[in-house]
Order: structure tokens, then C-alpha cells, then sequence
């Protein structure tokens, strides 16, 4: 998926759906209550005030470029919220190692895990509206694949809450990502493992319930739930539960990204 409300700079894909982020008003910071002359220099602390991980007294703080410079890192985008709102939005560095072209307020990131706040929140909006129940076998739920029953479902059984927690001690833990012009394959051949797929099938290894244990393959079975509950494309649920209603009218879980959006993402 890709959007930007907050900082974001994303780099695997977890659900197998690219998500990039962008912020919806670029031009914030210019209108911000508090003035311009305010928020630029709210921007200056931000920038020349990072920390390091153990705070010594006296010592004045990073500045963003020059970490930008330690990390390798080829561009970065922030945005602040106050109060619901934008503050201000800025870009730091290139957005493509190629060209050069520089990293701006609406320059796309993909998003990486943060997808999967995205996906229990459609999760609990179908929760809120009766259609699933946090409690309930996840396999009650599924059609096309189900979750292979074994000794460590015996006593329980796995359920959305599990997966959401990730406590259902569910296997892959997180995903290698496909090359640009490699065949992507399908959330049920993720699941089964199966060709092109790069991963080994999900399966239960632990208990659910017992313990926690990160996990996108679970993630995945969350995911599979909503495209068949709603019987749409999983771009068209996000878009319709999350993305519009939140006005983020730059961002898409769309895989590959449309034409139109690809000049601005981060390469």
C-alpha cells in the first residue's frame, strides 16, 4: 500500500500488497494556524534535533541529512500531525538514485507493515458491523483455502483476535518481496506455498493463544478473510473502508501501482 500521514519509509511487503503513502495536503505547512515563520522553525528543531538511542547531557542532537548520509539512506519524507491535522509536510534527499529527481511532499513510500493496521482495521470494521466475529474459527470464514487443522489445533482453534495479536502461532513470519517483472502469485498460492510464491505454505506451530509470534503469514489469512467475505478485489475493500473515508486520495493498495501514480513513487 502506499500512503503518508506520518513518517513513513517503508521497504517489504507483507501482504503482498504494495502500500504507499502520501500525504493528501502537501502545502500544509504554508497554512498552519500558528504561521509560517512558526512552523519552519518547528521544522528546524525536527531537523537538527534528532537523538541518539542513550541521551547525553549537552549534546545538541543530530541533524537529519547527516544521518540520512550514515545510513545510506537515498530520500526520506515526514509529516507531523497536530491536533488530526498536518502541521507540515517535507521531503528529504532523492526520491530516484537514477535521475536525481528530489523527494517531495507527494512523493509516494511504500509502506511495508504498516499495512497491517490497516487490515485489522477493516477487520474490526467488519467486526463492528456483524458480519465476523473476533472469536470464531478464522476457518468458518474461508472458502477458497483453509487453514491446515493439526495437534497444535486440537484444544484451540485459530481466530481473527489471534491473528490480529498475532498469538495464533501462525508460520512466515514476514516475506522476500518478488522482482518488478517477476509473476506476483495470489493470496491462496501465498498460503498453500505453491509456485510462483517464494514461501513455505502457513501452517499452525504453536498453540494458539499461548504465546505471541510475529507473523504476515497471518496476516495473510486476515487479508484472504476480508477479499472473500466482501467478494472484491482486496485494493477495492482498502480503498473503500479506509483510504476514502480518510481522504487519502494519494495512496493505494494497488499492486502493481497504476500508471498515473508511478512518477511519484520512491524508487
Amino acid at each position: 500500500m502506499i500512503i503518508k500521514k506520518t513518517l513513513l519509509v517503508g521497504v517489504a511487503i507483507f501482504l503482498r500488497i504494495s502500500i504507499l503513502f502520501c500525504s493528501t495536503e502537501p502545502k500544509a505547512a504554508l497554512t498552519h494556524p500558528q504561521g509560517q515563520k512558526d512552523v519552519l522553525a518547528r521544522m528546524a528543531r525536527v531537523e537538527n534535533g534528532l537523538l541518539s538511542p542513550v541521551l547525553v547531557k549537552g549534546d545538541p542532537g543530530w541533524n537529519i541529512s547527516e544521518r540520512m548520509k550514515f545510513y545510506e539512506v537515498p530520500g526520506v519524507s515526514i509529516a507531523v500531525i497536530e491536533n488530526f491535522k498536518i502541521a507540515w509536510a517535507k521531503g528529504y534527499g532523492v526520491k530516484d538514485v537514477l535521475t536525481g529527481e528530489s523527494v517531495r511532499e507527494n512523493t509516494m513510500f511504500q509502506a511495508a507493515s504498516i499495512s497491517k493496521s490497516f487490515n485489522a482495521t477493516a477487520i474490526m470494521k467488519e467486526v463492528q458491523e456483524g458480519k465476523l466475529s473476533l472469536d470464531a474459527n478464522v476457518n468458518d470464514y474461508l472458502q477458497s483455502w483453509k487453514l491446515p487443522e493439526n495437534e497444535f489445533t486440537a484444544k484451540n482453534k485459530v481466530t481473527l483476535a489471534n491473528l490480529l495479536s498475532h498469538t495464533g502461532g501462525i508460520t512466515v513470519s514476514s516475506f522476500s518481496g518478488y522482482p518488478a517483472a517477476a509473476a506476483v502469485p495470489t493470496v491462496q498460492q501465498i498460503l498453500r506455498g505453491e509456485s510462483p510464491a517464494n514461501n513455505p505454505p502457513v501452517a499452525v506451530e504453536m498453540e494458539p493463544g499461548k504465546t505471541f509470534s510475529y507473523s504476515g503469514g497471518g496476516a495473510t489469512i486476515a487479508q484472504l478473510v476480508l477479499i472473500e467475505l466482501e467478494k472484491k478485489p482486496y485494493p477495492q475493500i482498502m480503498n473503500e473502508f479506509i483510504l476514502t473515508p480518510l481522504q487519502m486520495t494519494h495512496s493505494t493498495f494497488a499492486q502493481p501501482l497504476p500508471e498515473a501514480l508511478k512518477n511519484q513513487m520512491a524508487a
